[in-house]
């Protein structure tokens, strides 16, 4: 389907909105541009889509993938989009293949677009089910190893040996139980409506480019820059590596902002990772983080600890459930709730008044009031979101979803992709405002892949029994002098 956009009408955005900007309007240009470079392309039938190179790359892509998911999920749990990277690295494998091959006169069928899109979606669906199925979280919670780490110990109420057979059986439900309900909604969405899915867009656009002349230089170009910052975090993860010869070593513990900040678990941790991943997350979903960091170990739970003994036990360990750590993982999922909530609320109460237009013409009370506060937060954020154009508010309303997650985690990561926005804003504002729209996907993709896939060669070593050489500890002046007057 084509969109025609006429001289007239270039300050009209597509839906309607007046003083349309010209960088929007040329952006829309653009897309124009590069549909009607396949205007007299036919698609292939789906058996030249789904090729023997394209299902093994994105086998390869796969196994790397959920690797590095598997580590995001054992820190932090937060998961970003990994779309930009599963469609550069696949455009980048079977560009190289099939131009190897087309120089050596063996080449039957060129790359197209939607083998391109093939590995893709393999990829970032195979990521997702390694987050999703609980691979790296739920269903290792249910080892015995793990229960018997809480105060519960090991019952066959909390426990659930794990087994290849079953959790096969479980990954195969967990995968196709969506089939039932996306093919209703593809129909219902996309095909009667036409909505279009921003993220699914945003890639789509992005793989067309990569197929048209101009497209491809710049694809070759993102895919050097990936790369190459690929090459550099994963340096980095294997230098930190040999400083951390024990517990509390590395540059992961350096008190940036003091030790007692660190106590509060504010401090900079030199991951790549994180960094890369502030740079994808939009700065809003960053700054939400770092402020639900600072209400939570700078305020709240500072102030819950003064009530050891009153509101809890004070025999009770840090680690305890029935203890300080009860608080900040009750409060945290249900802020969690309370937004979700509200989102679900809104959509079933939208949706119905859509039809109808059509067819006309308590267990804790410190979970409960955190997911009231959620609730409301998020009333008035939709007010402000539907006021934005005039106010012009919403933008700084922070997310109380973003902000329930350092809750229990703490504000390190939070700092570390607060770091990943500032790089953007200082790039955009005083560098090439389009080098940095264009290279910072791939920036951020090379920075996560490499820290993230040093876990494997990591972990090779550890199985090997081969241990890091050194240790760097970070003391105060006080405890340097303790601990000098010991060694002499």
């Amino acid at each position: 389907m084509e969109r025609r956009r006429s001289p007239e009408r270039v300050g009209e955005n597509p839906f309607g909105d007046k003083n349309y900007g010209e960088e929007e309007a040329e952006e829309v240009g653009n897309t124009v541009m590069i549909e009607d470079a396949y205007k007299n392309t036919a698609v292939p039938p789906w058996d030249k889509q789904i090729t023997i190179r394209a299902v093994v790359t994105s086998l390869v892509l796969s196994v790397v993938f959920n690797f590095i998911v598997c580590k995001l999920n054992l820190t932090t749990g937060v998961i970003p989009s990994l779309n930009v990277a599963a469609g550069l690295l696949g455009f980048a494998i079977l560009k190289f293949w099939t131009t190897v091959l087309g120089k050596a006169g063996l080449l039957r069928q060129p790359f197209t677009r939607q083998e391109n899109t093939v590995v893709q979606t393999c990829v970032v669906a195979s990521s997702g089910i390694a987050f999703s199925s609980g691979t790296a979280s739920y269903l290792l919670g249910m080892s015995p190893k793990i229960a018997d780490q809480a105060d519960g110990g090991v019952t066959p109420l909390n426990v659930k040996e794990l087994h290849l057979g079953w959790i096969t059986g479980f990954l195969f439900v967990v995968s196709f139980v969506g089939l039932f309900s996306v093919v209703s909604l593809r129909k219902m969405m996309i095909l009667k409506y036409k909505l279009t899915y921003p993220s699914g867009t945003a890639t789509a656009y992005l793989i067309n480019s990569f197929h048209t002349p101009r497209g491809a230089q710049l694809a070759k170009k993102q895919v050097a820059v990936l790369f190459k910052y690929f090459s550099v975090s994963f340096v980095w993860a294997f230098f930190q590596w040999f400083w951390t010869a024990g517990d509390d070593c590395g540059f992961a513990n350096m008190p940036f902002f003091g030790p007692q900040a660190f106590a509060k678990k504010f401090y900079f941790d030199f991951s790549s990772t994180y960094v890369g991943v502030g740079m994808i997350c939009p700065s809003m979903v960053n700054i939400s983080l770092l402020i639900g960091a600072i209400l939570s170990w700078g305020i709240m739970w500072p102030a819950i600890e003064a009530k050891k003994g009153i509101w809890y036990s004070a025999s009770v360990s840090g680690s305890s459930l029935h203890g300080i750590q009860g608080y900040r993982i009750f409060i945290a999922i249900a802020t969690m709730l309370g937004d979700g909530l509200f989102h679900v609320l809104y959509m079933l109460l939208k949706t119905s008044v859509d039809m109808w237009k059509q067819k006309v013409g308590k267990k804790d009370a410190s979970s409960i009031n955190p997911a009231t506060a959620a609730f409301f937060i998020n009333v008035i954020q939709e007010v402000l979101r539907r006021t934005e154009k005039k106010y012009g508010i919403y933008r700084f309303i922070p997310s109380p979803m973003c902000m329930a997650i350092p809750f229990y985690l703490g504000g390190y990561f939070a700092i570390d992709m607060c770091v990943g926005s500032l790089i953007i804003f200082l790039w955009k504002k005083f560098g090439d405002k389009q080098r940095a729209t264009d290279f910072c996907p791939a920036v951020a993709s090379g920075l996560i892949c490499g820290d993230s896939l040093w876990g494997i060669p990591a972990a090779i070593l550890s199985l090997a029994k081969v241990n890091p050489p050194m240790c760097i500890r970070f003391l105060t002046a006080a405890d340097y002098t303790k601990v000098n007057g010991l060694l002499q």
